[in-house]
Parts: C-alpha cells; structure tokens; sequence
C-alpha cells in the first residue's frame, strides 16, 4: 500500500505533489543506502533531536553515546559513538541505516524504524499478544528525515 501526502502550494504554477515514500515501497541501494527523502521534504534537525532522545519514539541515546547530547542522561554502548557521524556518512546511508540497519549490516540488533512487514511475529505492544491488523512503523518518513537531518550536524 502506497501512501500519499499531498500538498497544495497555491502559486502561479497550480498543485505541487509530495509524495511519501511506503516502507514497502523503499527502494535499497547496494549498501542499504537510501537517496532520496522518505517524505518528500528536508528534515528538521531540531525534530530529529527530539525523536533521538524521546524514549516512545527513537530513543537513539539508549543504544549509542553522542557527546553533543551530554544534557540527556543513560546513553548506551550498544551501538557505535554517534560522534562525528555527520563526516563519516553520506546522508543517504544514515537514511538507510535508521530506516533498517539490517540492509546495511546484516548482523546489526538495531531495530528497522521505519518496516511495516516481514515480522516472525510482531507483538501488540506491550502485552504479550500478537498484533492485530497493520502494523505502522516505529517512526514516520518526515521523523526518519528529521533524526538524518540531525545526524548529519554531528561533526566536527
């Protein structure tokens, strides 16, 4: 199922459409890079930090220490340092390494954060029961471009 988002920019020109790109719909370059935006617009690093440090949402700092985020309490060693992240990759493999590290690093136990399908057994939440009916993504297209969109600050 393919979602799209419309947006009407009234100017002399008519209509413009934005589409979303569906998590089924996400085309993998050979290395799990992603070129081009899952919303259709820029993300806002400032969003992007928020969803990273929300604990409902991305929670990045669980798993991953960043030093610009000292602020936050319980950052994770998990996953690699997200120092200097913004230097060490394109924005189109944060892209794809947020919306499934799996496409990227096979072995990785960092969860796909923007997959609808392909589950064993995907759960209902928290209550021991197994979902019922579609399962939406832990995060939206518009918050995968917004914590890229904030990795991609993290430099030196």
């Amino acid at each position: 199922m393919k979602r799209m988002i419309l947006a009407a920019a009234v100017t002399g020109l008519g209509t413009i459409a934005v589409a979303e790109t569906a998590p089924s719909e996400i085309t993998f370059g050979e290395y799990g890079q992603i070129e081009t935006s899952l919303s259709g617009q820029a993300g806002d690093p400032a969003a992007g930090l928020e969803v990273m440090v929300a604990r409902g949402k991305g929670n990045c700092i669980a798993c991953h220490q960043v030093s610009a985020l000292d602020e936050y309490p319980f950052h994770g060693e998990v996953g690699p340092s997200l120092d200097f992240v913004g230097e060490r990759w394109e924005e189109a493999d944060l892209r794809g390494i947020v919306a499934n590290a799996k496409m990227t690093f096979p072995e990785s136990i960092m969860p796909a954060f923007y997959k609808t399908e392909g589950f064993v057994r995907a759960g209902n939440g928290y209550t021991g029961r197994a979902a019922e009916g579609e399962i939406e993504p832990v995060l939206s297209a518009q918050e995968i471009e917004d914590v890229v969109a904030y990795l991609m600050t993290l430099t030196e």
